[in-house]
This record gives structure tokens, sequence and C-alpha cells, in this order.
């Protein structure tokens, strides 16, 4: 059987039978289109995520009071974890290789101003803090350098912040009560908007030394630690490991690099990109057993056909070529139909849902594909192996 007898006899089938070939291939391109669609609702979250998680900077590692692990047993007295202090951060200054550190603790508190009042976070903060996460000042200055346990009374305000309490006036100069304490405003900072679901311009920073009595805490939430660029993390993370066991006596405390966290959430979501595009490969299976009940109705409709061509000598790895063939090709035209669909309605999505991250996986949109074939071929092997198998004369008799 040469190559253009073999592909008339498998696209004529496909062609005979409109209806129920459309019907098949439909059930494969319902599933292509949900594996590409789901692959790229879950690789933009992905990218999505991961970019709000970065733009803070990626030369970043934060020192956690208390061990985020242990051996187990307890320890008596011996177990009290010290306070991580303004010391601590200024000791970690002084290492090698280290552009800046920026003591963090944050809260909720009231604050008032131009006789309006609300409820708002607080992040007591160094001079560092635009340096070290990658912000902007707006308009006027954020907090000097003063000496950390004598920081004069200045606030920095969030854009968000801004505008509820001060309009289209400008604030600084004026007053601000935080918790009942004054302070003076000296800055606004860029808006910045929403970071994983936080509003970080609905925010005032105050002196990091003032959080502390503001919100009645002995120590510090966190310890940012900047280092330059190119420099070893490893290095880095031993430095401050040795400085801060010798000021606490022991390792009473966590550090965590940025590159650590990156992989954790790197992790989860890849988790959850292989879900959502496992979900559509359900509908892709559904679809194979479309090809596996129809070609095996196929075989039983023509076996007359089947019993003639082997009577005119075709071989059974023939009539095997042939029946798998016009399943391969239901997989194709499904497949392709799929894609195209998938594709269309991620495009659509992007501009009529502009906050849901979409992006196409080209990797994945070649698995969903190759998957496609492979379904169309499993699903077309037994009754392509049936119709091989089949006795010429008793194929004919049939008729």
């Amino acid at each position: 059987m040469i190559w253009r007898d073999f592909l008339h006899l498998t696209i004529g089938s496909v062609r005979a039978q409109g209806l129920r070939s459309f019907l098949t291939a439909l059930g494969i391109a319902i599933g292509i289109a949900a594996v590409v669609l789901l692959t790229a609702i879950g690789e933009g979250i992905h990218r999505y995520v991961l970019n709000e998680f970065t733009q803070f900077g990626t030369n970043l590692v934060a020192v956690q009071p208390g061990r985020s692990t242990t051996m187990g047993g307890s320890v008596g007295a011996f177990g009290n974890t010290r306070p991580l202090t303004l010391d601590d951060a200024a000791a970690l200054k002084r290492l090698p290789r280290v552009i800046n550190v920026e003591p963090v603790v944050a809260g909720n508190a009231r604050v008032e101003a131009g006789g309006k009042q609300r409820r708002t976070n607080v992040y007591g903060v160094g001079s560092a803090f635009p340096e070290v996460f990658n912000f902007q000042v707006a308009s006027g200055r954020f907090l000097p350098a003063d000496d950390p346990r004598a920081a004069r009374a200045f606030a920095v305000l969030g854009s968000q912040l801004r505008r509820e309490l001060f309009g289209d006036v400008n604030p600084l100069g004026q007053t601000l009560r935080v918790g009942g304490d004054r302070y003076r405003i000296i800055g606004v900072m860029d808006s910045k908007g929403q970071v994983l679901g936080f509003d970080v311009d609905d925010t005032v920073y105050i002196p990091t030394a003032k959080a502390l009595d503001l919100f009645d805490r002995d120590s510090l939430m966190e310890i940012d630690v900047l280092y330059e660029p190119g420099a070893n993390v490893d290095e880095i993370v031993e430095s401050v490991r040795r400085v801060l066991t010798a000021r606490h006596g022991r390792e009473d405390f966590t550090i965590v690099t940025q590159q650590q966290m990156l992989d954790v959430l790197g992790s989860v979501l890849d988790v959850l990109t292989f879900a959502v595009g496992a979900l559509g490969g359900i509908s892709l299976l559904v679809g194979g057993v479309g090809i596996f009940t129809i070609m095996t109705i196929a075989v039983r409709e023509r076996t007359p056909e089947i019993g003639l061509l082997r009577a005119l000598g075709a071989e059974r790895g023939q009539v095997l070529a042939l029946f798998l063939g016009e399943a391969m090709v239901l997989a194709a035209i499904g497949g392709l139909a799929g894609l195209l669909l998938g594709l269309g309605v991620a495009w659509l999505l992007t501009f009529a849902v502009p906050a849901l991250p979409v992006h196409i996986t080209w990797s994945y949109v070649l698995i969903a594909e190759l998957l496609a074939a492979a379904v169309g071929l499993a699903a077309g092997v037994w009754p392509a192996r049936h119709a091989a198998g089949l006795d010429p004369v008793e194929a004919l008799r049939t008729e």
C-alpha cells in the first residue's frame, strides 16, 4: 500500500463520518484547550507572585528571633531567647560586604491628622529602608540617620495614607499623631501598590525605637541585611551567625536567605501549575475514551471492508497502521483545534480580565500536543489490533 492510498483511506474514513469525527475530535480539543488555558493561568500566577516577591531586591538575608528548628528536647532556663536589638543590627552593619541593615518592627495603630483619624499599618524602620527594600520617596525625604536610640519624632507617609488624611494638601511639615504620640511629617513615599495582597501604601513609617515603645516590644521583628551583589551568600550567612552567636551566647535566632524563600515559594507554585495542568489532563483522558469508543465501533462497522483489504493482499501491519493512523488524525485535528481555542481564550482573558495574570508557556503547549498524540495512539491500539487480527474469510462473510 503506497502512502497516497494510505492517506486517502485514512482521511476518507474520517470525512465519511463527519459528525462522529467532529464530536470525537471535540473531546480532545476541549482537553488541550483546558491544559493550555489552566497552565497559562498557573504560570501567570507563578510569575506574578515571584515578581511581587523579588521587587524588594534579591541580595537580602533576614534574621528573626528564635530558632525555627530545635533538637526536640526541653532546655529549661537555657531555652530563653534573647531579643534582637538595635545594637545587634549595628554589629551586623560592620560586617564585610554588607551594604546596610534594616531593623524592622511592624504593627497596627490609630493615626490622626487634620481632624481625621483611622487605623493603619505602622512600620518602625531605619534610615536605610528605601535602599534595602527598593522603595522611592515621592516628596520630602525619608527618616534621617539619627542615633537609633534617640531618633527624632519624624514620620513618613505611604501614598494611600497621605491621600486619606490630607487629600490634595501638602502634608510636609504637618503634625501626625500615631498611637497618641506626635510626629512631624517629613516625607511621602512613592506608590508601590499591593504586594501579595498587602497594601504597602496604606502605611506610616516611624523610627524603629519609637515603634518598639509604641508596641511595647523588647525585640525587633526582623533584621534585614543587604549585601553586595556577587557576594557569596553562604559567607554572609556564616558571618551573621558568628556575630550574633557571640553576642547572644548561643544560636537563638533564625537566618533566612532570599534565595531560600524563593526556592520554597517556587516549589509551591510549581506544584500549583502542575495541579491545574493535571486537571486539564483529565479532559484529555475523556477525549481518549471517546476515540477508543469510536474506533471500536468503526472496526465493527467496517469489518467487511477489512476483509476485502485482506483479500486484496493487505497485510496485518498495514491494516493496523490504517486504523492507528485514523486515531492519530482524529487526535491531531482535536489537538490543533484545542491549541487554537486555548490560545484564543488566554488572549481574550488578558484583555477582559487584566488583573488575572496569564502567561503562555510553550513547553506546556508542546507537552499537551504530544500528550494528545499519545492519547490518540493509545486509544487506537486495541481497536487497530483487533481489526488487524480479523480473519479475512470471516470478515467477508459479515457483508
